[in-house]
């Protein structure tokens, strides 16, 4: 079993130590930690130094924030995971690039299952991409997603999304190129980033893109650009045909 080295950044010593401990606990066989990091300056250093495998960030440092520690690193081939207990923005923006976050307090079965995720995404260009991505949709409003599958992770951007569709917890993400990419996840996860007036959540099964649409009927059916027919909730209708006439 792989043993990964990390790095905790995080400016409050109780809350560094309570991690420690949950660390300890959830995966004893897993996780060294070999650094921990109060501030912005002193992070950069250890993890260029160090290299490590996994890093605890918080957002809130002293003399800066961890978003600074990732413009200024030059080692990032590691797994991120965020700890924070605010600012809406950054969640967001954590979710489009599917760096993994937590927020504070720290329950210990959501960083049991944040560890358990990292086991199965090894590659370091997948890291890599994370990272990059982040940075992208933390400097603009974001125009595009990551999509992990176990297969790869994805980059799509988000006007090349004609639909999606969930079963169970799964979703289905029907692109313009004709590709579908299903990830683990259920479309709840995802319908706060794909809000309109580009996208509208007009099913509990269906979320549509507003532009893809060819046609609908006043009898509660769409018809998008590929195709495909998808049923407009009744609890749905009324938003639906406003949010359409206000287009228009």
């Amino acid at each position: 079993m792989k043993m990964y080295k990390t790095i905790i950044v995080e400016d409050e010593k109780r809350i560094s130590e309570a991690l420690s401990i949950m660390l300890e606990m959830a995966a004893p066989d897993t996780i060294q930690i070999i650094a921990y990091a109060e501030s912005v300056d002193e992070a950069v250093k250890l993890i260029d130094r160090l290299k490590p495998d996994l890093v605890f960030m918080d957002i809130m440092l002293q003399n800066g924030t961890g978003f600074d520690v990732l413009q200024q690193i030059s080692f990032n081939s590691f797994h991120l995971i965020f700890t924070t207990a605010y600012e809406q923005h950054a969640i967001n923006a954590f979710k489009y690039s599917a760096v993994d976050y937590l927020l504070k307090p720290i329950d210990p079965e959501e960083l049991k299952t944040a560890i358990e995720r990292i086991e199965v995404q090894q590659q370091r260009v997948l890291q890599k991409q994370q990272l990059t991505e982040l940075q992208h949709n933390l400097s603009k409003t974001p125009d595009r997603i990551i999509l992990p599958t176990q297969e790869a992770m994805y980059v799509v951007k988000l006007e090349q999304i004609i639909r999606c569709e969930t079963s169970g917890s799964y979703t289905t993400f029907f692109l313009t190129d004709g590709r579908k990419i299903m990830v683990s996840k259920p479309l709840k996860n995802y319908e706060d980033l794909l809000e309109p007036p580009l996208f509208f959540r007009i099913h509990q099964s269906h979320l549509i893109n507003i532009n893809a649409i060819v046609s609908y009927s006043r009898e509660g059916m769409v018809h998008m650009n590929d195709k495909s027919v998808v049923p407009i909730s009744r609890g749905k209708k009324e938003q639906f045909f406003k949010l359409m006439k206000d287009e228009n």
